[in-house]
């Protein structure tokens, strides 16, 4: 092909697809423009980062961007490239720079978009100029183009965590101590980024002896195996300098005469404590688990608290990445004759002040590894086994209540101890873990908790009293984008007493119903063989659906409510009849909560109840909630996760009818002939209008079929189709069906949080 015969672009995708058809196959014919578009740049093949422009008008600006991109790849953990070329499309142009020649600026972070703010960078001259429509030089740049090096990096704290996760990701069986190590350790563990093996052609040896530079980091520097392991307690050093006002209301509790010590079982690196005064220190007894932790803690704080425990490292304090003699859940550490000289002491408060770590018992990433065994390490600690004793029921699974349960149990023994515990307050509010008087408190966001998610959790103040309370009130603070605390928020947390399964869900006797029935996958279809792990999957002519409302919070919400049209696989809800639906489905709306309030304050703080369970029914029988429930059905019936679908020809040979759907084309459903007793408003007619447009939508795009009674996420997931096209761009199919979806979503979310969650609230199904 004649390059100089190619058309003029106005379209610079266009010209990087055909730059990418022409010069790839003699790169390497094994990849394609799908392979090496990442990063939001135009492409990195092999050794090269490429940036196209129609026409380079600014290589200084053009040049910067592309550095940018570099920048960010650094952070992510990923290779530098060591070649950047530049391609003027219509001039037919390359311009090649070596990107060692600016690592000062590739390792610099930048904020906002790549392509923003270029101008006034000044770049020297370029390595090589390709005029490539001409052959020889071509050939040159393909030469360069096949080339596979990197320009080494040094390793910081803006990178640090992206290089972690790229080596747990590149080798699984990796460990913290093989990536970070520490030269001063009685451990001598170097660890890559000191002595590079695996990365010798991406990193530079980091020089510094120990990890002081990422003491804020910690908790994200180990392998998704240890995370999982130790939880995670990193607190955020506003939160913590904010929580010091807690202990300082605990101190003044402290009686004249006494002594008091301020006791951390899981300090980490020391977050909680960086604020606190000389004096504070002095009272301070902290410890933590992880070695790596235990090493900047000893160094950080070493001189300046009363004790670490173990109070020195020896050549016997590492193991497996571990502190022998630090495991707060061990009967050795509770023991610990420095702890209770203090505990044993009646003229000596104690005050613990902590930040537990929080895990799951279970993970992905143990299952990966085929460790799920390592994960319940912790279950089967001298503490879990004393608390079984004692405690029943969920809350033993969570390590962070075994925590706050053996504060109480063997260390607060007198009045004016004091607790001042970070937590989501489902250990007071619905797991009744302790009954103490509460003094004060405040609501943080745990996103600000190296957590990816809004969420409420509490930092509050206990004393050592017992004391039955059914409500609290904590104040709230986020932090804001300049690194200060926002105005307070009142937020109220009341108990919860009774949950769904134990008021609300069917219990009737089916034997009534055969067991040959099907079972149902979170999307909606048939569940696969491997899966089934329900033993009974009923049928009878008068079963709607089963639905699902468990758990009363909202962890995971997308797998702890469904509204399915026959039983799920795995259970954890109930059948719903032609007779009860109605006054079933504000269970279903309850758990939909947290999809439609996404507030870092509602997510760990409200939760579902059954405590208004006799006042519901009472109000349902004396037709008082008639049309609240119809709003209800209106919802759930247009809400995205009922996964209702009609199934023609089910395993058992059955056809399964969706009667929570307002398609009539096969005969009026049961919910089509409950609505007519709504008596809408504007918006209920808004939002059924907008019903029909989607419905007439579907039924002509090519997947329609008239047998079926379509809900809307059976629309969604079969008739609303789209296709990637060559840009790797997502087009959808049906433009109108599709935008007269998202737009009937939005009404219904609206119309929930107007009409249905406020009698959620009243009826204490939420609370």
């Amino acid at each position: 092909m004649d390059l100089n015969q190619l058309k003029q672009y106005s379209d610079e995708r266009e010209g990087q697809k055909e730059f990418y058809e022409f010069f790839l196959p003699r790169i390497d014919n094994s990849i394609n423009m799908n392979d090496i578009l990442n990063d939001y740049s135009d492409g990195v093949v092999k050794g090269n980062i490429l940036e196209f422009k129609l026409d380079i008008n600014d290589l200084n600006a053009t040049l910067f961007q592309t550095i940018k991109y570099l920048s960010s790849m650094r952070i992510k953990g990923k290779p530098i490239p060591a070649n950047m070329f530049l391609i003027s499309l219509n001039s037919r142009v390359a311009y090649l720079y070596k990107s060692n020649d600016y690592i000062d600026f590739i390792e610099r972070p930048y904020a906002g978009g790549a392509s923003k703010d270029n101008i006034g960078f000044v770049c020297s001259k370029y390595n090589a100029k390709y005029q490539y429509s001409k052959s020889l030089d071509a050939e040159n740049m393909i030469k360069e183009l096949r080339t596979q090096h990197y320009t080494k990096i040094h390793i910081d704290e803006n990178c640090i965590v992206g290089w972690a996760t790229s080596y747990y990701r590149d080798f699984p069986n990796a460990s913290k101590s093989s990536f970070i190590g520490d030269k001063k350790g009685s451990v001598k563990i170097i660890g890559e980024i000191r002595k590079p093996e695996k990365y010798k052609d991406y990193i530079y040896p980091y020089d510094k002896e120990d990890n002081k530079s990422f003491r804020y980091l910690m908790d994200k520097l180990n392998d998704n195996l240890q995370k999982k392991n130790l939880g995670a307690y990193y607190t955020h050093t506003i939160y913590a300098e904010k929580s010091l006002e807690l202990v300082r209301e605990a101190i003044s509790r402290v009686p004249k005469g006494n002594d008091y010590v301020i006791i951390d079982r899981c300090a980490g690196t020391g977050n909680l404590e960086l604020a606190m005064t000389i004096e504070e220190l002095s009272h301070t007894i902290v410890s933590t688990l992880e070695y790596y932790e235990y090493r900047l803690l000893m160094q950080n704080y070493g001189d300046k608290v009363r004790h670490i425990i173990p109070p020195a490292e020896t050549e016997n304090t590492y193991y497996n990445g571990s502190v022998r003699g630090a495991d707060a859940l061990d009967k050795e550490y509770i023991y610990n004759e420095i702890i209770q000289g203090y505990v044993l002491n009646p003229k000596c408060t104690i005050i613990l002040f902590e930040n537990p770590p929080y895990t799951e018992p279970t993970s992905i990433e143990h299952q990966r590894k085929k460790k799920s065994k390592e994960s319940n390490v912790w279950k089967r600690s001298y503490v879990i086994g004393e608390m079984k004793k004692e405690i029943k029921g969920q809350a033993v699974n969570d390590l962070g209540n075994a925590f706050i349960w053996s504060a109480f149990k063997y260390y607060l023994r007198q009045p004016t101890d004091s607790y001042i515990v970070y937590s989501p307050v489902k250990y007071w509010k619905a797991q009744h873990l302790i009954n103490k008087r509460f003094i004060r408190g405040f609501a943080f966001n745990r996103r600000h908790f190296h957590l990816k998610q809004d969420a409420c959790v509490m930092c509050a103040l206990w004393s050592n009293e017992n004391s039955n309370i059914d409500e609290i009130i904590l104040q709230g603070y986020d932090i804001q984008k300049d690194g200060t605390l926002s105005d307070a928020v009142e937020l109220q947390v009341k108990r919860i007493y009774n949950r769904f399964s134990e008021k609300y869900y069917d219990k009737r006797s089916m034997n009534d119903a055969t067991t040959d029935g099907i079972l149902i996958g979170l999307n909606g279809t048939e569940a696969k063989e491997g899966v089934k792990r329900y033993q009974n999957s009923y049928y009878h002519k008068s079963i709607i659906g089963y639905l699902v409302a468990d758990a009363s919070g909202f962890d995971n919400p997308d797998t702890k409510s469904s509204l399915l049209i026959s039983g799920r696989y795995n259970g954890h809800g109930f059948y719903l009849r032609e007779d009860n639906f109605l006054e079933k489905l504000p269970l279903f709306a309850a758990s939909r909560y947290i999809a439609h309030n996404r507030q870092w304050t509602e997510r760990g703080r409200i939760m579902k109840s059954a405590d208004g369970a006799e006042e519901y029914f009472k109000d349902i029988k004396n037709g008082k909630l008639e049309q609240w429930l119809l709003k209800c059905l209106l919802f759930c019936v247009l809400e995205p996760q009922n996964h209702i679908r009609t199934i023609l020809k089910a395993s058992d040979g059955r056809k399964y009818i969706n009667q929570l759907c307002f398609d009539n084309i096969n005969g009026l459903t049961l919910a089509s002939e409950a609505i007519r007793k709504l008596k809408m408003n504007v918006k209920e007619k808004q939002i059924m209008e907008q019903w029909t447009k989607v419905l007439t939508d579907a039924k002509h795009t090519k997947n329609y079929n008239k047998k079926i009674n379509y809900g809307l996420y059976q629309i969604k997931e079969e008739l609303n189709t789209k296709h990637t096209d060559d840009r790797g761009k997502t087009i959808w199919d049906y433009p109108s069906l599709n935008g007269n979806i998202k737009t009937l979503a939005l009404l219904t979310k609206e119309y929930y949080n107007e009409e249905i969650v406020p009698m959620l609230f009243k009826y204490q199904i939420l609370k």
